[in-house]
């Protein structure tokens, strides 16, 4: 469930086909905990409507007539980043699960996904964790080790034993509050991990050092 606690969780639905996006809205219409409070068809409206509607999620199609999801990914998480953004796509490719997640993505699902997972995903990124569809995440991490380079494991040896430790539930999809619980921190020191970790790495984002882990992690 979201940590937004009893409100709804409030959802803008961006497809550019409308049988898409009323099939979703009848589907979500009858989940009580989620409340679909705007639609957009192309890049621009998406932008537009999440910027006026402020909404908790974004469910988004990867391919839009006027550009792509992944632009308007990075416009709304750069405006607001407390937005969460989920891609919900036919589109496979392994490249573009990478890029969701470099634009600051919290999730990249199939359109086959099964109701009860796809409002389970909702709700988890809803409550700020990150969530990947089964199918594409074996390949995803493959492709991040295969694509790792020396510069980027030199800078993941400079993480001192406990910045790893907190990197590793990073990668996990774990909230700053999780982590402090796990590992018997202060919300304000896991912040500070955080913010020497994204400077060692050169990152800004937990998806960009989630990155660099899945390209340590042993094959």
């Amino acid at each position: 469930m979201s940590k937004r606690g009893t409100n709804p969780i409030q959802l803008l639905l961006v497809d550019d086909h409308k049988v898409v996006r009323v099939g979703l809205r009848t589907l979500l219409g009858g989940i009580e905990h989620i409340q679909v409070v705007g639609e957009a068809e192309t890049t621009a409206s998406a932008i537009r409507e999440a910027a006026r509607l402020e909404p908790d999620v974004v469910l988004m199609d990867v391919r839009l007539p006027d550009g792509s999801g992944i632009e308007a990914c990075r416009e709304i998480r750069a405006a607001r980043p407390e937005t969460r953004v989920l891609f919900l796509t036919s589109f496979a490719d392994d490249d573009a699960v990478m890029a969701t997640i470099f634009a600051g993505a919290d999730g990249y699902l199939l359109k086959e996904i099964d109701e009860d997972a796809l409002i389970r995903a909702i709700e988890t990124v809803a409550g700020g964790r990150s969530i990947l569809d089964p199918a594409v995440t074996q390949r995803m991490l493959a492709k991040m080790k295969e694509h790792s380079v020396p510069p980027a494991k030199s800078k993941e040896e400079s993480l001192s034993p406990q910045e790893q430790k907190v990197l590793a539930l990073v990668a996990e999809g774990q909230t700053n509050k999780e982590i402090a619980a796990a590992l018997g921190l202060s919300d304000k020191t896991v912040r500070n991990y955080l913010s020497n970790i994204f400077q060692k790495l050169q990152v800004s984002r937990r998806s960009q050092a989630a990155a660099h882990y899945a390209r340590r992690a042993p094959k």
